[in-house]
């Protein structure tokens, strides 16, 4: 396919033909709604098909288009659905196995659409369903393509981590609002409270009152329970800075017994988690190196696993693509404008795509930039040169890296930052 939109657009329309059966599904948990239309929009079937959420619901649904087809002899057959939370998942995959045609709807397009039939706002299963229907008809649809294994394996671990994180950043937030209320000076003593002296400090004698009768060897002794060269000058240093500190503190003192214990149940889950992520990304390190074209992504100095592992679990394999503008748009990095007549309106991004690639993207490029000579270049040359704001530089740099990761897949290179930088050439 074309990777121009509006060259995407027209390959679209064009596939669905006189002898299709466009079929549009309103997706739930529980019960799901099929209408079904020709490609001119006109309704097929007498009523809409209301299925269960089961095998027998699914094969329902295959009899009832099975009929629809021969009642009106229309030998092809498109499926549009909404990819609603995570409900479609199972119904998309059972129709894909059965070699059906299925595509996806973007539920702003169905929203944005829902007058278009009878010009009210109202809303329910049967009319969502016509309506993805007809958008399909329309060609508003993309391709659903069920990524290789190795590639629905990195996208479900990184699922995964991202979930995790999200917790060990929600704890790592409430112990440091338990030390603000507790031991508020305790952050002069340790800038960082993760670090081992700190954790074992926590886990032994969190409350100012526990460290007011205790003397520096007392404390290097109890750190050695939890670590090894508790003592040396800086363990000296930190345990009379401790005493000192909670000598005047002026953190909260009630209810110190309930507080104590809460705080090494976050503790104990913070390990926990942070052990838990460890292994997932040892876990995905490992399937970085089944993955070929994840060692050529590996060569652009700066780019890490995770920044690889999160940019092929969002894309998929990139081989699918011409283009590095269909990563952009898969991102929802494409810009977005709005002008009428003679008022010009600002460039946004659409921000019409996965949330989590264009996170990443945003991320491994403002890493390339600190870490990348090529791209440290190409930042300052847009900033010094051409006067770009640092930001619109760093989105500038993101489309450069789209297209610098299409590119050395289709061809089977790895990074060379001569083919990227024609000045970078000139200086060596």
């Amino acid at each position: 396919m074309k990777f121009k939109q509006s060259d995407v657009q027209n390959q679209r329309i064009e596939r669905i033909t006189t002898s299709h059966l466009v079929v549009g599904i309103d997706m739930a948990k529980e019960t799901h709604v099929a209408q079904a239309t020709n490609f001119r929009g006109i309704v097929v079937s007498k009523r809409h098909l209301s299925f269960s959420n089961s095998l027998e619901g699914f094969e329902k649904l295959n009899r009832w288009m099975t009929e629809l087809q021969q009642k009106h002899r229309l030998k092809k057959l498109i499926i549009g659905m909404e990819p609603t939370g995570h409900y479609w998942f199972n119904l998309a995959n059972w129709l894909a196995d059965r070699k059906l045609h299925v595509v996806m709807v973007n539920p702003a397009t169905t929203k944005r659409n829902k007058e278009n039939r009878d010009n009210s706002p109202s809303k329910n299963d049967p009319k969502d369903a016509l309506i993805i229907a007809d958008a399909v008809s329309r060609g508003f649809y993309y391709e659903y393509t069920r990524q290789p294994l190795e590639f629905q394996r990195l996208r479900t671990m990184m699922s995964d981590r991202e979930f995790w994180v999200t917790n060990s950043i929600r704890l790592q937030n409430r112990i440091v609002r338990w030390l603000d209320i507790r031991f508020p000076e305790y952050s002069t003593v340790f800038k960082d409270w993760t670090c081992k002296r700190s954790l074992a400090t926590l886990k032994t004698f969190p409350c100012p009152r526990d460290l007011e009768t205790y003397t520096v060897p007392d404390i290097i002794d109890a750190w050695r329970v939890h670590m090894q060269r508790a003592g040396g000058s800086t363990g000296i240093e930190k345990a009379a800075q401790l005493i000192a500190q909670a000598k005047r503190s002026v953190g909260e003192r009630t209810a110190e017994e309930e507080a104590k214990a809460d705080l090494q149940r976050l503790i104990e889950e913070f390990e926990r988690v942070t052990s838990m992520l460890e292994q997932i990304e040892k876990n995905i390190e490992a399937l970085l190196s089944e993955i070929p074209m994840a060692q050529q992504l590996r060569t652009i100095k700066g780019l890490g696993k995770i920044f690889t592992a999160a940019i092929l679990a969002g894309t998929g394999d990139l081989r699918q693509y011409a283009h590095g503008r269909q990563v952009l748009r898969k991102a929802g990095l494409n810009l977005a404008e709005s002008t009428s007549g003679k008022r010009k309106g600002r460039i946004v991004l659409s921000k019409r795509g996965d949330s989590a690639l264009r996170k990443y993207l945003y991320l491994a490029t403002v890493q390339l930039v600190w870490n990348n000579p090529v791209f440290r270049h190409l930042h300052e040359n847009n900033v010094q040169e051409k006067k770009m704001k640092k930001q619109q530089s760093i989105f500038k740099l993101i489309g450069k890296l789209a297209r610098i990761l299409v590119g050395i897949v289709q061809r089977g290179e790895k990074f060379t930052p001569e083919k990227t930088v024609r000045a970078w050439t000139e200086a060596a």
